[in-house]
């Protein structure tokens, strides 16, 4: 761009000068979506201001480019300009939007090329991919699927990437070994055993590769794991339900229950209530510094829809000769 065709990135943008980067990709992708070829089909005027739009993201994106472009003013790209070859050129004039299939299939290779900007620059480095292990048979990586998803991604600084894997809960009890392809190579992954919802695996030597350097980053995996029907997690603990009869909850017993190391007997004191809930000492999650966390058994009392005459017969004796009235203090409730 020449100087006399200097353009005011801010206000294409419609932000201030001190705005953060959220705010600048806010404004960039609610324009995108306005002027977008797909949604003015035959419209130039809305061509022209969608390429206009993402020019100035382009500049105010990349912290490099926004210091020279604040600092010089028209004359920024002359400012510490390199001769031929230095760095990498993203235009716009021919851009063939017909290719996407969609506008987020485009807006996501859009933002991926402003990404890949000069050595040294903020915006440089690291890329996020999705992996799922579990009842598809399909592995591998896959990129965000939506626009609203780029929110999501970190402020590059290395070649560092990140994926998440999805593992099942005996998977990440156990540990387990994966693999899988990330891109033309496969890897195998050993996971831990014990490891949680959202905790991270590092793979030395497995991110991207630096073009200018080639050095190589680190792949980083996040922990999901797969619902389960039974145990759920309460901060470092495991949570369960288990049913009880009435009777049970009168007379108290004992009971068997599920836990990860298999069935285990456990004492119901007399007279506990819907709700309560009893500990499992070190039947819970691995913990980091060694041992094991709890697991928390939730009592829920569960009356019989269907009863035998002899059932029936003792519950309406018992019914009969009742002396403890739980709703006695309902008598005092006034308004």
């Amino acid at each position: 761009m020449a100087a006399t065709d200097f353009k005011d990135y801010y206000s294409i943008l419609g932000v201030s000068k001190t705005a953060s980067i959220d705010e600048i990709k806010q404004a960039f992708r609610k324009l995108a979506r306005k002027y977008h070829p797909d949604v003015n089909p035959g419209n130039k005027e809305a061509e022209a201001h969608f390429k206009e739009v993402s020019e100035a993201y382009e500049v105010l994106s990349d912290r490099e480019k926004r210091q020279k472009y604040d600092h010089f003013g028209q004359y920024w790209q002359q400012a510490g300009q390199r001769p031929s070859g230095g760095g990498v050129n993203v235009g716009f004039d021919n851009f063939e939007f017909g290719q996407y299939n969609s506008f987020d299939e485009f807006i996501n290779e859009l933002l991926g090329r402003f990404g890949s900007s000069s050595p040294g620059s903020s915006s440089a480095g690291r890329q996020s991919y999705t992996y799922r292990t579990p009842t598809s048979g399909s592995t591998g990586f896959s990129g965000f699927d939506n626009f609203g998803d780029f929110n999501r991604v970190q402020e590059p600084t290395n070649q560092d990437r990140e994926a998440a894997i999805a593992l099942s809960l005996s998977e990440a009890f156990q540990g387990v070994q994966k693999r899988f392809s990330l891109g033309n190579e496969t890897i195998e992954v050993r996971i831990p055993p014990g490891a949680k919802p959202g905790s991270r695996v590092r793979v030395r030597g497995k991110g991207t590769v630096n073009p200018y350097n080639q050095v190589r980053g680190d792949l980083y995996l996040k922990i999901e794991i797969l619902p389960h029907s039974f145990f759920q997690f309460e901060g470092d603990n495991l949570v369960c339900e288990v049913p009880i009869t009435p009777d049970e909850a009168v007379l108290g017993g004992s009971i068997e229950v599920p836990t990860p190391d298999g069935i285990v007997k456990m004492n119901i004191p007399a007279g506990i209530r819907s709700g309560q809930s009893l500990r499992l000492r070190g039947k819970g999650w691995f913990q980091p510094k060694g041992g094991r966390s709890d697991q928390l058994v939730r009592i829920a009392i569960v009356p019989p829809k269907d009863i035998s005459p002899v059932e029936r017969e003792y519950y309406e004796k018992i019914r009969a000769n009742r002396i403890f009235n739980p709703r006695s203090h309902l008598q005092q409730v006034k308004l």
